[in-house]
């Protein structure tokens, strides 16, 4: 279990936190409330309009002019082939559907302009020198460039110039929309009305509208509306349509004639003067004509009650877009409920909906009778009911289902967006349950196209508070003291001096005796081992305790999980922990891996005097310094001086006792052993805009003893539920990648059989890639990391790097590089901002040759951007190893 006290520095002074039922402080969790609940998530997809705001703002099919990397002075037109956030896959013109050449670049930072720049600027517009292919398949059929593109360009999109340069470059559609931007809001009793209203507030598409000329104090007077409602138009729309544009009516009084005037004139200036793209409504749908006549009607989803459908009649048609509807009500004392509508209104329905669905339906105010009947309510009106031609389909449910999962608008709050539940599912109409709404108004109907519900994590995506569940107030368990590690060296005020070796008196109370612990140290600077990140644990608690023992140890485990690069993996080392002689208890600990859920049972002492023990096994079996855990504080420094260690020669220290072998000079090398080769894909988490899938350069290849652990770890540990849907055989959740020192624990003959596929068959798409063989047309056999390190005869301490014809030439061989020389050639390059990283990760040379593109994300939380500058030049740290040293 994770708090969130531990994110935030405590200068030693100690925290509570709970070791039983989770608190109604902690933060809502999606993935855990589902897993506890084993309830389904509504897939994201269903969500139209989420779905539209998360698309780019350039389109597949859009031309630019893109420069040539031979010579930046001349420019090409190319095509945009997908989009994946800031990145855009694009074709050369002149290659129709061939996709080879096809090439990813950062609009952030490429040249990109649009069609028609380089003829403003009088640039050369000429296919790249380079391109050989392209140049003779245009000259093929065509006499010059010229004519060729008069061809290509006609009936062409161009990709807007304000997206390729200035603020709003690289932005997409929703983004576009920022606090002070001026659009124009319909009125909701007349669509002939307009006003102007400022964006106050943006959260992933749903805007926070002020009317123009209202201050801050009248902020309980704001709109919410998703960007894609049809009720927005751009600024100067309603002049263009002959409109009226003139406040509503119950805000006139607020301010005289005059300040209305005023803030109108101010709002025109403004939007001018940043005037918000014509893109951000280039996704507006347009809204067909309708087909109802006055005197018609029809049931309707009441906008005054939130769980009721009421008869409604036509009353004024507007034009062939809008129409009216009134509440009918037979008591002539009360005032008219009206409303506008179109034929997209969502909650229209045709007479006898609800008895054809088992619906109840509310009857009119003062009808008098038993029971409500259409028929011989029509016939005392005198009235037609409107044809269900009149309606859109009634019975697409879009693929919603009871008791689904996502985040809706409560209707009372507009602000407040709440974890809700569907109840009921009749046609287009979803009945909603919001989780953390007291009655009366818990529950209430909403379209299937409605705009003000979203996914499960939306509001966590957009730094949204969401509304959680009321969850029934448990006993309090009993509490653990949680100190947090002092930004200076020095240990908490709270925590005496002791000294290194001499172990921490236990605190036996009279209440709990043998059964209670004092404080278990996590000492941070003591050697984390292959299996735990050196970051995250820095990150842990100082200490955890003093308690019950066994509430102790299993929330110090399930911290270390969390803090493993494979928690799987440790999982499956702790369900092997066990001596006779123990006083233990059995404790269920769980631990997620790329969308999955372990769980495993662990056995874990109950005894105050046990816990040293205890906790130098579990060092022991992580391979860790001995020192890492337990009731002794390494104030300084451990007397095991593990310091020194790095993450590929500490096989032989407290763990599996293998020495790193050295071969004989006349040995001949074992032949490599086949393995099975598996293609990785790289997956995107962004949302494309392309239905197309590519694979990216520098996927991994699992070796064979990866997969073993993996199937043993799958067979050992029961898996959970996960709220992501996945395919074991194409989601590259499934693809492990083959790292030492970049995140992956490995024994030293993994270590070997890594490093010999990552030498011969993973160097992804560079000149040497997992098809390429040997020169001399064999196989190459497999040989000792010490058999490697022969090659290199000259020893050196430092690393030096020259460069020939742009290809990098080391003068000392990469594996046997240190930590430090490393980080000395990370510094050397345009990724030296990430030098740290290297230090402490303790990732020496033989690790740095099994980095790739999934680890380095992954084990080094680094964005695709700088995840990708930095995997070329391990890339080419590989190339020159190849060609020089293997």
């Amino acid at each position: 279990m994770q708090t969130g006290a531990q994110d935030q520095p405590t200068n030693g002074k100690e925290q509570q936190v709970t070791t039983g039922a989770e608190s109604m402080e902690e933060e809502f969790m999606w993935e855990e409330y589902l897993e506890e609940t084993g309830a389904t998530a509504a897939p994201h997809t269903i969500f139209r309009h989420v779905e539209v705001s998360l698309q780019s703002s350039f389109q597949p099919g859009m031309k630019l002019e893109v420069a040539s990397k031979s010579s930046p002075e001349t420019y090409w037109v190319a095509t945009i082939i997908t989009t994946c956030g800031q990145l855009l896959l694009l074709r050369y013109s002149g290659y129709g559907d061939d996709r080879r050449a096809d090439f990813w670049c950062d609009v952030m930072t490429a040249e990109l302009h649009p069609v028609g720049w380089c003829a403003q600027n009088h640039k050369t517009l000429t296919p790249p020198e380079e391109n050989s292919y392209l140049r003779t398949a245009i000259r093929e059929k065509y006499s010059d460039w010229t004519e060729f593109l008069v061809q290509d360009l006609t009936g062409s999109r161009t990709a807007p110039a304000n997206l390729l340069e200035g603020p709003l470059r690289g932005k997409n559609t929703v983004d576009l929309i920022v606090a002070g931007s001026v659009l124009e809001l319909q009125n909701l009793s007349d669509p002939l009305l307009y006003w102007p209203v400022r964006v106050v507030q943006n959260v992933g598409g749903r805007l926070r509208l002020r009317p123009v000329g209202l201050s801050e104090r009248y902020r309980a007077r704001d709109t919410w509306l998703f960007y894609l409602d049809v009720r927005l138009r751009p600024l100067g729309w309603a002049l263009e349509n002959q409109l009226t544009l003139e406040p509503p009516a119950e805000l006139r009084p607020l301010l005289s004639d005059h300040d209305w005037q005023q803030a109108l004139q101010d709002a025109q200036a403004d939007g001018q003067k940043d005037a918000l793209p014509l893109e951000v409504f280039k996704d507006h749908a347009d809204l067909p004509s309708h087909a109802f006549r006055t005197g018609m009607k029809l049931e309707m989803v009441s906008p005054w009650e939130q769980l009721l459908i009421r008869p409604v009649s036509v009353t004024k048609v507007y034009s062939d877009t809008y129409f009216q509807v009134t509440l009918d009500d037979l008591c002539a004392e009360d005032a008219p409920r009206s409303t506008v509508c179109h034929a997209n209104s969502p909650g229209i329905l045709p007479v006898q909906w609800c008895l054809k669905n088992g619906v109840a339906l509310e009857r009119p105010g003062g009808y008098e009778g038993p029971d409500f009947d259409w028929a011989d309510y029509l016939k005392q009106s005198g009235s037609e009911a409107a044809p269900d031609a009149c309606f859109p389909d009634t019975g697409d449910t879009r693929g919603f289902a009871e008791d689904m999962w996502l985040e809706a608008v409560n209707p009372a709050r507009p602000e407040e967006v709440c974890v809700a539940r569907i109840s009921r599912v009749r046609g287009r109409l979803l009945w909603l349950r919001l989780e953390g709404v007291l009655q009366p108004q818990s529950e209430c109907i909403v379209d299937v196209e409605s705009m003000d519900i979203f996914p499960v994590g939306w509001c966590e995506a957009n730094a949204y508070p969401l509304t959680p569940p009321l969850r029934p107030v448990c006993q309090k368990q009993k509490k653990i003291a949680v100190v947090q590690p002092e930004k200076q060296s020095a240990p908490p005020a709270e925590v005496p001096p002791v000294n290194a070796c001499q172990p921490v008196a236990m605190d036996t109370g009279a209440a709990n005796g043998r059964f209670c612990c004092s404080r278990v140290f996590v000492n941070h600077r003591c050697f984390s081992g292959p299996y735990l990140n050196k970051g995250r644990i820095a990150e842990l608690p100082r200490a955890v305790g003093p308690g019950k023992c066994s509430l102790v140890l299993k929330e110090l485990l399930s911290m270390l999980i969390n803090a493993a690069y494979k928690p799987g993996r440790v999982l499956k080392e702790l369900q092997q922990l066990q001596e006779p002689g123990w006083d233990s208890q059995e404790e269920t600990l769980k631990a997620k891996y790329k969308g999955k859920t372990y769980r495993s049972t662990v056995r874990i002492v109950r005894l105050a005097e046990q816990i040293p023990d205890f906790c130098r096994k579990v060092c022991v079996k992580l391979q860790c310094c001995p020192n890492l855990l337990g009731p002794d504080l390494m104030a300084d420094k451990c007397p095991e001086n593990c310091s020194v260690q790095t993450k590929t020669k500490y096989t032989y220290y407290y763990g599996k006792k293998r020495r790193l072998p050295k071969a004989a000079a006349g040995d001949e090398a074992k032949p490599a052993r086949r393995r099975r080769k598996r293609k990785a894909i790289f997956v995107q988490k962004k949302r494309r805009s392309s239905n197309m899938d590519y694979t990216a350069a520098g996927s991994p290849q699992d070796s064979d003893e990866e997969e073993e652990e993996d199937e043993e770890l799958m067979q050992s540990c029961s898996e959970g539920s996960s709220s992501e849907p996945r395919d074991d055989q194409t989601d590259a959740s499934s693809v492990e990648a083959t790292s030492g020192g970049g995140g992956r624990p490995r024994r030293a003959a993994t270590l070997r059989r890594a490093f010999s596929a990552a030498a011969f068959g993973s160097f992804g798409s560079g000149p040497f890639g997992a098809d390429r063989q040997p020169p001399d047309g064999h196989r190459r056999s497999t040989r000792s990391l010490s058999t490697c390190s022969q090659n290199n005869r000259q020893q050196q301490k430092d690393v030096k790097v020259e460069q020939e014809d742009g290809q990098l030439v080391l003068d000392r061989n990469p594996l046997e590089w240190s930590v430090d020389e490393v980080v000395q050639f990370i510094n050397s390059t345009d990724c030296a901002s990430l030098a740290n990283i290297f230090k402490e990760q303790d990732i020496d040379g033989q690790a740095l040759l099994l980095l790739t593109l999934p680890t380095v994300q992954e084990c080094m939380d680094l964005k695709l951007g700088p995840a990708i500058k930095l995997c070329h030049q391990i890339e080419r740290v590989k190339v020159a190893f190849y060609k020089q040293f293997a």
